[in-house]
């Protein structure tokens, strides 16, 4: 589609929402200072008031089977509360992290490893579950998502392991990335490649699912109804939209992307990884869409798998991709520096990080129905972390040379001069996100502190 009939259809589709930049440094302060990490992890972070944040401690970044804690500070006094603590943790596990606050509500949903974890059954992608702590009772949880991984299997229930949950706007839907144990199970007796991740979703008002118990921990109960929304397949052919891999994913605007006839659809963006005409390796962003009814069987089999296949989507979850890169000198989405596509909130503009011409990481913006990217960015250096979009306006954030930089889109889809709104520091800021009223922007940064270096937070605030 040429770029001025795109630009017509986005100024109808999404009306231009007014925001405005100012030329000058936000104001930075720390926020926790204990000698231990204080991991955002790249999700919804900000209690539904502004006043708290919420995080893990795990040892480093990738340590989440050592933590056993997921904890809140304050962000305008620095006072910190345990919101949960796993009373006998190992090295093996269970680990908790990566945890998000819903909406609107002051519930907090995060990752948790089976509760029989050992050496021979540490914490892995396919044994984790979604869990869901209201702060009014934080001391009764309740499963997100139900885990059956004995024959027959349970349709709603997963086989395997959900990770970075993340609500939906109306609070009624979770997405996750999703690896299965079953699959995991049939490569190791087979030695070929069926370990595939993909992403889900999880529905809080689904049909209820009953998962029969043996009595032990690999079998849970949860409490709303989970369904895979992505085909994978082990072996794409060269050349076709076939995805070997499903991840990264984000929801799409508040209420999902607007059709050219007006209405609305609930959807995600995610990565998929395929192979390219030419044989080479490639990752493109695609979207799917997500029905209402999750419980319906699709065409590629039943919802709750077998034991040769995955969980198969249900119908309605109409997968397409929407970036096609080939031709470009550096094709493809950067899985370096990793990071999740995101949304503006008014899903008109789905964002991603890929190289330009000459060989940086750049960021790059795509309609939701396909046509040409927009390069968003023209910096000299590498962009160093995912985007993130204010909550009302189109307005995104992202890391540049050790310093947040804002940049606003208008409704043809042109990108304003990005501004830097903190100092250049030594250390890189990331996992940054928005406040609810978006007047301050969280984000995590590395302080030597003694001998060690831990991960503490920081909150820049939009003073004028």
């Amino acid at each position: 589609m040429p770029r001025i009939l795109r630009a017509i259809l986005l100024t109808v589709m999404y009306p231009m929402i007014a925001c405005n930049l100012h030329d000058s440094l936000w104001h930075v302060r720390q926020v926790t200072f204990a000698a231990q990490n204080h991991e955002l992890d790249h999700n919804e972070n900000f209690s539904p008031d502004d006043v708290w944040l919420v995080y893990d401690t795990r040892p480093n970044p990738a340590g989440i089977q050592l933590n056993a804690k997921i904890e809140k500070v304050n962000v305008t006094t620095g006072e910190t509360q345990v919101l949960y603590n796993f009373s006998s943790p190992s090295p093996y596990g269970p680990g908790v992290g990566a945890a998000s606050y819903h909406p609107f509500l002051n519930q907090i949903v995060f990752l948790h490893g089976l509760e029989d974890h050992n050496a021979a059954n540490p914490y892995a992608a396919h044994r984790r579950t979604g869990i869901i702590i209201d702060e009014a009772n934080p001391e009764k949880h309740v499963y997100m998502d139900s885990r059956d991984v004995r024959k027959p299997y349970s349709p709603g229930a997963l086989r395997g392991g959900t990770h970075r949950h993340q609500w939906s706007a109306d609070g009624n839907w979770i997405g996750f990335t999703y690896n299965d144990a079953v699959m995991v199970d049939l490569e190791a007796k087979t030695g070929n490649k069926h370990d595939l991740r993909t992403v889900g979703v999880s529905k809080r008002l689904g049909p209820k699912v009953l998962v029969p118990q043996d009595g032990s921990a690999e079998q849970i109960q949860g409490e709303w109804f989970s369904a895979v929304l992505v085909r994978v397949v082990p072996n794409p052919s060269p050349g076709s939209d076939q995805i070997s891999r499903a991840y990264e994913d984000w929801w799409i605007g508040k209420e999902g992307y607007r059709r050219p006839d007006g209405t609305w659809q609930r959807a995600r963006a995610f990565m998929g990884d395929l192979i390219a005409a030419d044989g080479s390796p490639i990752t493109e962003v695609f979207v799917v869409d997500v029905p209402d009814a999750i419980d319906v069987p699709g065409e590629w089999g039943p919802l709750e798998g077998t034991d040769v296949e995955l969980p198969a989507p249900p119908a309605g979850a109409l997968v397409r991709r929407i970036t096609r890169t080939e031709d470009r000198k550096y094709p493809g989405v950067s899985t370096v520096p990793r990071h999740w596509l995101s949304s503006s909130f008014d899903g008109a503009f789905i964002s991603y990080l890929a190289k330009d011409e000459r060989g940086v990481v750049q960021v790059y913006l795509v309609s939701p129905l396909g046509g040409e990217p927009i390069q968003a960015t023209n910096q000299p250096d590498p962009v160093q972390t995912m985007v993130r979009w204010h909550p009302h306006e189109r307005l995104f954030s992202y890391v540049c040379d050790n310093s947040l930089f804002l940049a606003r889109v208008d409704e043809f889809g042109v990108v304003s001069e990005p501004v830097r709104i903190t100092e250049r520091t030594e250390e890189t800021p990331f996992a940054h996100c928005w406040s609810r009223s978006g007047d301050q922007i969280a984000f995590n940064r590395y302080v030597n502190q003694g001998k060690e270096s831990f991960i503490q937070i920081f909150v820049a605030e939009n003073v004028e």
